[in-house]
């Protein structure tokens, strides 16, 4: 590409970049050039937009974090509505499984960047926790609706959802039977929900 022409969606493109890499080959190879390599751009326009590599990762991590959050945020609107499990079900599968991937992988060998996300976003936000938090602001409102039973621990049972994904993302099982695997899983923790069965 000529020199000084902006690439429209740069970061975008560089972010994609990263998930692609880390379901490729993990995160031992994560490096500013094989980021930009993956890309297909120049090394030099990643510190263009950002002030190291470690400033990279940060803004990736904010940016999916936020993206994870807002894509779950109107969960708990949905009570009352469909049924608790196809809900959740719909809810965690809002967020494409290589990026949920990537992010958990990415979070877990950098803590820090936990710390980084939820200091621009606020507490509670970074990578999976804003899944649970919603999934558990949504199984209270069922709960108050009488579509969870009165004695279930909702925020127990938002952590075992959640579990399912951060197993999912860790082992890297994104194959065509994930999304199956999950539904099941849902299926299961829901089942003494007196409306998972309905439609």
């Amino acid at each position: 590409m000529p020199r000084g022409v902006a690439i429209p969606g740069l970061r975008q493109q560089l972010f994609a970049a990263v998930e692609r890499l880390i379901a490729q080959d993990g995160l031992s190879r994560l490096t500013g050039r094989a980021v930009t390599r993956e890309a297909g751009v120049a090394t030099g326009l990643l510190y263009a937009h950002f002030a190291n590599f470690d400033d990279f990762l940060t803004g990736y991590a904010i940016d999916r974090a936020f993206h994870i959050s807002g894509a779950v945020a109107d969960l708990p609107e949905r009570a009352g509505s469909g049924t608790v499990a196809g809900n959740l079900h719909q809810a965690v599968l809002t967020t494409p499984l290589g990026t949920l991937t990537a992010l958990t992988r990415l979070t877990a060998f950098r803590p820090e960047l936990a710390a980084n996300v939820e200091a621009t976003l606020g507490s509670g936000i970074s990578g999976l926790q804003g899944i649970e938090r919603a999934i558990a602001g949504y199984l209270a409102a069922e709960q108050r609706l009488g579509r969870v039973p009165a004695g279930a621990d909702t925020e127990a049972l938002a952590l075992a959802v959640v579990g399912v994904l951060h197993h999912v993302a860790l082992t890297g099982q994104t194959d065509s039977t994930t999304d199956n695997r999950i539904q099941r899983a849902i299926d299961a923790l829901t089942d003494g929900c007196p409306a998972a069965a309905l439609s």
